[in-house]
């Protein structure tokens, strides 16, 4: 009564799946694109291994040369970065440093914060000494360093490139004179084109701003070699721009 289908193919219809064990050749190749991807995952943490040393002593190097207290952050770029090493010259490296003091001056002006861009950084056989072929830089001084520097309460001017100067005596009052910032030698920024804005110009107060605003204040702590561009006027303080070629930064020098 029963039929049996014992001896019968059996049928799994138009969706089966092969589910033989894979040839020899396909093992081969998955082993081969597992070595593959290994290897290159590898090599990507060695080469990171790398670049955070590489940052790392290039971030002390330079936390001793400004006299920063924290260490300035640092960012190598560019991939690989081994074979960069081995020929002695990183493509580029970034790097931020802040409040950075500015010692031995009549007028001491700190940086408040530096970024640097090098191109073909190169390190010699000591640590105290590094080159590179090119230098973008940029420094930020803040109204209120500017303002201990010269004596006078500094903010930004009503046009661009312009900042107000407001001197203060007991007896005399306020005046407020506003002026142009430039570019000047020594990488100094210079005060030009003084108009009064509002107040007298009493004689005291007179002699004051002429004492803060008269000669250019110079930015000393930036890395020798680089020379002052151009400078511009922002809401909060004074965007000081340096570009370098050819330059050499050492440990405790900074451009006069």
């Amino acid at each position: 009564m029963y039929q049996s289908y014992r001896d019968e193919e059996p049928y799994y219809g138009d969706g089966s799946v092969d589910a033989s064990p894979p040839t020899r050749s396909r093992r081969r190749v998955i082993i081969a694109a597992a070595s593959l991807v290994a290897l290159l995952v590898g090599g990507v943490a060695v080469d990171r291994i790398a670049a955070v040393r590489a940052e790392s002593r290039t971030a002390k190097a330079f936390q001793d040369g400004m006299g920063t207290v924290d260490r300035p952050s640092v960012q190598v770029r560019g991939f690989p970065v081994l074979n960069q090493l081995a020929a002695g010259s990183l493509d580029h490296v970034d790097l931020t440093a802040h409040d950075i003091p500015a010692g031995g001056s009549t007028r001491p002006l700190p940086v408040t914060r530096l970024t640097v861009g090098m191109d073909g950084l190169k390190t010699s056989g000591s640590a105290d000494e590094a080159h590179a072929d090119s230098v973008a830089a940029t420094a930020f001084v803040s109204y209120r360093g500017v303002s201990n520097a010269l004596g006078v309460q500094v903010s930004q001017g009503d046009e661009s490139g312009r900042v107000n100067a407001t001197a203060s005596l007991p007896l005399a009052g306020d005046v407020t004179v506003s002026a142009a910032v430039s570019a000047a030698d020594g990488n100094s920024i210079a005060f030009r084109d003084v108009r009064a804005e509002q107040g007298e110009l009493l004689p005291p107060l007179k002699s004051l701003l002429d004492k803060a605003l008269d000669k250019p204040i110079p930015l000393q702590n930036v890395p020798e070699g680089l020379r002052l561009r151009s400078v511009t006027t922002t809401e909060d303080g004074i965007d000081a721009r340096f570009t370098g070629r050819s330059v050499t930064f050492h440990p405790y020098s900074s451009s006069a």
